[in-house]
C-alpha cells in the first residue's frame, strides 16, 4: 500500500481515480455510501418538542379567552372578539396545513427529478465508445 506521501497526496485525503474498470464504477455507485449521500436528511421533531408546542398553544389560547372573557364590556363586543379569536385560530391551522402540503409538493417533485437523475446517471458509461 502507498503512503500519502507516495501518492502525492495530503495525509488523509483520499486518492484521486485515474483508472477504473466498469466493475469498479459500478460496485462503487451502488454501494450504500453513494445512496446515503444522495438521500435527503429527515428531520424527525422529537415528543418534548411537540409537547411544548401544544402546551403553548393551549396557554396562549386559555389567556386569551380569559382576557375576553374578563373584559369589562358589553356581551355583544365579547362575543365578537370571541369569534374573532376562533376566525384567528382555525385560520392559523388552515394557513400551517397548506404550507406543510406545500413544502410535501416540493419534496415530492424534488424525489422524481432526482430519481430521474440517478438513472440517467445509473445507465451512463464513461467508457463505452461509441464503434464497438
Amino acid at each position: 500500500m502507498l503512503t500519502a506521501h507516495e501518492n502525492n497526496t495530503a495525509p488523509g485525503a483520499v486518492p484521486a481515480r485515474t483508472e477504473l474498470s466498469r466493475r469498479t464504477h459500478v460496485a462503487w455507485a451502488t454501494s450504500a455510501d453513494a445512496a446515503a449521500m444522495t438521500n435527503p436528511i429527515h428531520q424527525q421533531a422529537t415528543a418534548a418538542y411537540y409537547a411544548q408546542a401544544v402546551i403553548s398553544f393551549g396557554v396562549a389560547l386559555t389567556a386569551l379567552v380569559v382576557g375576553v372573557a374578563y373584559l369589562p364590556v358589553g356581551p355583544w363586543v365579547r362575543g365578537f372578539l370571541g369569534l374573532g379569536v376562533l376566525y384567528l385560530v382555525t385560520s392559523a391551522f388552515t394557513l400551517a396545513k397548506c404550507l406543510r402540503d406545500r413544502q410535501e409538493v416540493g419534496q415530492v417533485v424534488s424525489r422524481v427529478d432526482q430519481a430521474r437523475l440517478d438513472k440517467l446517471l445509473a445507465e451512463h458509461d464513461p467508457f463505452r465508445t461509441e464503434g464497438m
